[in-house]
This record gives C-alpha cells, sequence and structure tokens, in this order.
C-alpha cells in the first residue's frame, strides 16, 4: 500500500434552491460493496480518534458537517489530508494508518466501511503496523 493510493473521490452532488443532495453507491462511487456504516460527532476540542490501521477492511470518509484532518501513514511516509466537504470523501485502502485531528465544533464524521467490525482486523499498536508493512505481511 502506498499513501498515492489514498485519494479524494467526489460525489454526486444535485442542486436545488431547497437543499443540495448528494449520494453514494456501493462499488459504483467507491471501490468497494458497503457492509458497515458508522459516524463520529461531539469530539471534544483537542481529542483525537482513530490511532489504527485495518488489514483488509477498507474505508470511505466523509466530512457530514464542519472539518478534520486525516493524518495518513503507510509505514514509510506521512501526509495529512483535510475534509470540510460533504460531496467529497477520502478512500483509504486496507494497511493504512490513520489519526482524525482538529475536529471544528458541531463536526460529523461518517465512515462507510467495506466489511463488518471484526476485531481481529485491526492494528492498534504502531510499531506492530510498521512491522507488518516491512515485512509484507497483513
Amino acid at each position: 500500500m502506498s499513501l498515492e493510493q489514498c485519494k479524494i473521490l467526489d460525489l454526486p452532488k444535485i442542486h436545488d434552491p431547497r437543499g443540495n443532495l448528494t449520494f453514494v453507491e456501493s462499488s459504483r462511487h467507491i471501490p468497494f460493496e458497503i457492509k458497515r456504516v458508522y459516524y463520529l460527532y461531539d469530539v471534544p476540542g483537542g481529542e483525537t480518534r482513530g490511532g489504527h490501521a485495518h488489514k483488509n477492511l477498507q474505508q470511505f470518509i466523509i466530512s457530514m458537517s464542519g472539518s478534520f484532518d486525516v493524518v495518513l501513514d503507510d509505514g514509510f511516509a506521512k501526509k495529512t489530508v483535510n475534509l470540510n466537504r460533504s460531496y467529497k470523501g477520502l478512500y483509504l485502502p486496507s494497511m493504512t494508518w490513520r489519526d482524525l485531528v482538529n475536529f471544528s465544533s458541531g463536526s460529523v464524521l461518517m465512515v462507510l466501511a467495506s466489511e463488518y467490525y471484526d476485531e481481529a482486523d485491526y492494528y492498534r499498536d504502531y510499531d506492530e503496523f510498521v512491522a507488518a508493512v516491512k515485512s509484507g505481511v497483513k
């Protein structure tokens, strides 16, 4: 995995004077079938979320309201992506460490996931993640 695979993807945006509409379709707008949806909200100022990687699961992260930064790490390099539009999202392939930081007041983050929850799919220890990346093991 490399950080170049982590991409901002545009979602359809239907303009309407009564309010805009955006939608996401599995395997059409994102490169996987959606098996789980969850969202973060009421994150206190200064808090960090994430702090893990997945062995197999892929994710698509959308800022539904407000803004936040996603710090991406592939075990070799890091980059930070700011999300602040509900019609754009960040695709994360498996084996991408992520930290979610700098939440604005009232922000809501939604995640679309390619797999059901499975604790065995997580790397929660950064050193274990880096060792796995460098050895080529998931």
